[in-house]
């Protein structure tokens, strides 16, 4: 029996280049099941839920956050908000202990925040807060739901 030399050509072995392509394709099929199942059953964390009720903020555009009496830029609103939640500590547990300890009223004064939007409305920040973020938990429930 003769040794298989590199020079053999691909009708000497038949089965190889029909078979590992497919073999490659059926792997980068499993691993992208694999992959969007995963990504599909990781609920938000509380971080997630933050981060974007942050970047909701910061994405209003020619809208006002008005603290003590005091109109904000959006920009200026999220950074003052991401500073109290840093500084809050181990008491933000949740998005919820956010929106309370954090994004509905004024630690000093103890007056609601505020945000009018480009349309010329008013209304309290926290009710805001707790509305973007009943969107965030019903699109979380619509990807679980969709698996």
């Amino acid at each position: 029996m003769e040794p298989i030399s590199p020079t053999v050509s691909h009708t000497a072995l038949p089965h190889l280049p029909n078979r590992f392509p497919a073999l490659k394709m059926k792997n980068l099929l499993a691993f992208l099941l694999c992959l969007a199942t995963a990504t599909a059953s990781f609920a938000a964390t509380p971080v997630d839920e933050i981060e974007g009720l942050l970047a909701y903020v910061k994405g209003l555009d020619q809208a006002a956050f008005i603290r003590n009496g005091t109109e904000y830029t959006p920009a200026q609103a999220e950074s003052h908000l991401r500073m109290k939640w840093k500084n809050g500590g181990g008491q933000i547990k949740t998005a919820e202990d956010f929106i309370t300890l954090c994004a509905s009223k004024s630690s000093l004064s103890g007056k609601p925040y505020l945000i009018r939007f480009a349309d010329g409305h008013t209304t309290e920040a926290g009710t805001i807060f707790k509305e973007q973020l009943a969107l965030l938990h019903s699109k979380t429930s619509q990807q679980d739901g969709a698996k």
